[in-house]
């Protein structure tokens, strides 16, 4: 539908625009599309800091745990004494 617009329909687009809506209202609704666009990048941005980090702590968390060897926990624990006075 829109593939054959071209320069000149874009154009003819953006008079018809300023024509309706003025030059003030198109500038402050193009700095509100600005600031909408800078949120979408920021959060972008966060959102993929907050996945790296999570992925972060994941590795270590995995990197700290010990592996369970079978009779390494009856070596280390010392035999009961028993008293026998």
């Amino acid at each position: 539908m829109f593939q054959n617009i071209g320069l000149p329909g874009l154009l003819l687009i953006a008079v018809v625009v300023l024509v309706l809506f003025g030059r003030g209202k198109v500038s402050s609704l193009m700095g509100e599309v600005g600031k909408g666009i800078t949120a979408f990048k920021k959060g972008v941005n966060d959102g993929n800091k907050e996945i790296e980090n999570a992925t972060d702590t994941t590795q270590d968390a995995t990197r700290d745990v010990k592996r369970d060897v079978p009779g390494e926990a009856a070596r280390d624990v010392t035999p009961p004494t028993t008293d026998r006075s």
